[in-house]
């Protein structure tokens, strides 16, 4: 197994994000909902997350292999629909037995998390989340609330694949 110091720093980093995008992309799939990937690498939304034709929740993930702070390139407008997802491995991100800690945030409560540094740039940082965040710690529900105000009122649920045959 490659060590940590032989693979380049901005491949870490991309592995980082890519392991926590499947990470949550796993974990939405486990609660039984219809979730999607984007592609593209400057997005702003990493997860769509059907709820009725025409409509979805979206999701952006920040990974941290760490335990110091996420970098919030660009912060936008609050919607109801969209969430941060904060995935820290805490130092163990090459442990594959290891589980990270996670912390989900609707966009209309994440201002109280951001920091801004002197230089300019935005982070969200572990810390704080931890200290002031705790209802956000492992908060699928709040996913799974906002997809279950869509429509009538149900929960959407994925469809089976044989449902899916012919279409």
């Amino acid at each position: 197994m490659a060590s940590e110091l032989s693979i380049p720093k901005l491949q870490r980093g991309y592995d980082t994000n890519l392991a926590a995008e499947f990470f949550v992309l796993s974990s939405l799939h486990r609660l039984g909902l219809t979730a999607n990937l984007t592609l593209g690498n400057k997005k702003g939304v990493d997860i769509v997350v059907v709820r009725d034709a025409g409509d979805a929740v979206t999701v952006e993930v920040k990974g941290l292999a760490g335990m110091t702070s996420w970098p919030l390139n660009r912060i936008p407008d609050p919607k109801s629909n969209h969430f941060f997802v904060f995935v820290c491995y805490l130092g163990t991100i090459r442990d594959p037995t290891s589980c990270p800690e996670v912390y989900v945030v609707p966009s209309t409560d994440l201002a109280r998390f951001i920091y801004k540094a002197p230089v300019g740039r935005s982070f969200v940082q572990l810390r704080s989340i931890r200290k002031t965040g705790a209802a956000y710690l492992h908060a699928w529900k709040l996913i799974e609330h906002a997809i279950s105000i869509a429509g009538a009122g149900a929960p959407r649920k994925r469809r089976p694949a044989s449902s899916l045959v012919g279409l």
